[in-house]
């Protein structure tokens, strides 16, 4: 066969398949090539989707995560006040200016310092004498239910404890908590009778605290009953009971 133009003659032997291959189509035996291609696939066709998948139902999407609602914390509850011992080594022990309330009552500025001043330098028999000598004073000049003359006696009360006198101590708290609850001054009352509960756990004579812790749980049982701190804090007044029992216990066996 004459070659074409610009055509170059093959480089290897051209042969013709046998008519026996071509019709042989026995299992197992590989098919030679015969040379014949089909037409080239499109290329840029999109593939089609398998039947089985395009009639598959879509999984629905996920659900949108809802927004976080930032909440602001809880505020923390307000601190307990200073009550008791605790809220007149405050007054004693700040760094406050003494001062009085009301009129006429500008004689106690002088010996109130003089008090404070030696407690905080530990003349605590010094402090104690002052005291007594400036209540005397204020409730002669004042009168005995005059809020500073009860405020005297509460640091009076203070001082005795701190002098080693809890009997002096608790009934100096005990009588305020009763002018005070008399008043109906609750705030006021059961600071008083944290002050005599204080005292009062410091006497070690299980007689003598029965006797005392008689006269204060009847006091503080009354305040509990009432709106007020001391009916927030029925625990203390639990615990005080709690004293009681053990003191029975030990006074038993004290008589034995």
């Amino acid at each position: 066969m004459p070659e074409s133009a610009g055509e170059s003659a093959p480089t290897f032997p051209l042969h013709a398949v046998p008519e026996s291959a071509q019709n042989d189509s026995s299992l197992g035996q590989v098919q030679p090539p015969t040379g014949a291609f089909g037409p080239p696939p499109t290329m840029d066709a999109s593939p089609e989707t398998p039947p089985a998948l395009r009639d598959e139902p879509k999984s629905p999407a996920p659900a949108p995560i809802p927004d976080l609602v930032l909440t602001a914390p809880e505020p923390d509850p307000k601190p307990t006040p200073a009550r008791g011992f605790d809220a007149v080594a405050e007054a004693v022990l700040g760094d406050d200016p003494v001062t009085t309330d009301g009129a006429g009552t500008q004689f106690l500025v002088e010996p109130m310092v003089r008090i404070n001043d030696a407690v905080k330098a530990g003349r605590i028999e010094e402090a104690a004498a002052l005291a007594e000598r400036t209540v005397t004073d204020a409730v002669n000049a004042l009168g005995a239910e005059h809020p500073e003359a009860l405020r005297l006696r509460e640091l009076a009360a203070y001082i005795a404890y701190l002098a080693g006198d809890p009997l002096r101590s608790f009934h100096l708290s005990l009588d305020l908590a009763r002018i005070r609850h008399r008043a109906h001054d609750a705030e006021s009352a059961y600071g008083n009778v944290q002050s005599a509960a204080t005292a009062w756990r410091a006497v070690r004579d299980p007689e003598q605290g029965l006797a005392l812790g008689r006269d204060l749980i009847d006091l503080w049982t009354g305040l509990a009953a009432e709106e007020g701190p001391a009916a927030d804090d029925i625990e203390e007044l639990e615990s005080a009971r709690a004293r009681m029992g053990r003191l029975t216990e030990r006074a038993r066996k004290a008589g034995n």
